[in-house]
């Protein structure tokens, strides 16, 4: 409790309550909705409210009954329940994976609504307005930090025929540090292979300009900086 005191069971603080958590649960909605993005202002908006009707609920049931609920189970509940929504916002499309800020977003919606439910109304507040700062605030700092790093993650299409193996050495001769060397071969007719990897361009060299070099390799298809 810092400013707002909404934890007494009233009338005025359960509408409060409610209300808080379906304004708080729908800008963060809004936010992602406005990019486009998984969730949306409804199911935010009822992640939030729900969570917080969990835990008004867990307080009547002190009140009318002391000592025979537990809130904090109940809240561990809503907490671990709710990973499977957002579990349902995750998309797996080739080698990328989208939906991870939305999912998390949910989460947040959910806790963010335990804490007001249970009167904590200027915590949540305060995390709602770090979260939607945040999410508009750093990626303009990876963009900035992203350009001066020397890893790449390359998806490279390519028909088989020691492909793998020229481009292994290629990348040892240049100096390039192999995080991660995937291959996936196709059960097509053409024989094609999809190699994703993760490699550290040596300093000196451009990013651009290497990648293109590697087209020269006999057998490469096509190359995609992710």
């Amino acid at each position: 409790m810092f400013f707002l005191d909404v934890t007494a069971w009233t009338v005025e603080n359960i509408v409060i309550r409610i209300v808080a958590a379906f304004v708080l649960g729908a800008l963060i909605g809004i936010d992602r909705g406005a990019k486009r993005r998984g969730g949306g202002a409804r199911t935010d908006a009822a992640v939030c409210v729900g969570a917080a009707a969990v835990m008004i609920v867990g307080q009547y049931m002190e009140v009318m009954y002391p000592g025979a609920s537990d809130m904090s189970r109940m809240a561990s509940q809503v907490v671990s329940g709710v990973g499977f929504l957002g579990a349902g916002s995750i998309l797996v499309t080739g080698h990328q994976v989208k939906g991870l800020t939305s999912a998390a977003g949910i989460w947040i919606c959910a806790c963010i609504g335990l804490a007001v439910g249970i009167g904590f109304l200027d915590g949540a507040v305060l995390v709602t307005v770090i979260l939607l700062a945040g999410l508009h605030i750093l990626p303009w700092v990876e963009e900035k930090v992203y350009q001066h790093s020397r890893y790449v993650i390359l998806h490279i299409e390519a028909v088989e025929g020691g492909v793998t193996t020229e481009l292994m050495r290629r990348f040892r001769e240049d100096g390039c540090k192999v995080d991660m060397f995937e291959v996936d071969r196709s059960s097509s007719e053409m024989r094609s292979l999809e190699i994703t990897t993760t490699i550290r361009i040596p300093t000196g060299r451009s990013k651009e300009e290497y990648i293109d070099s590697l087209m020269e390799i006999i057998g490469i298809l096509s190359i995609d900086n992710m």
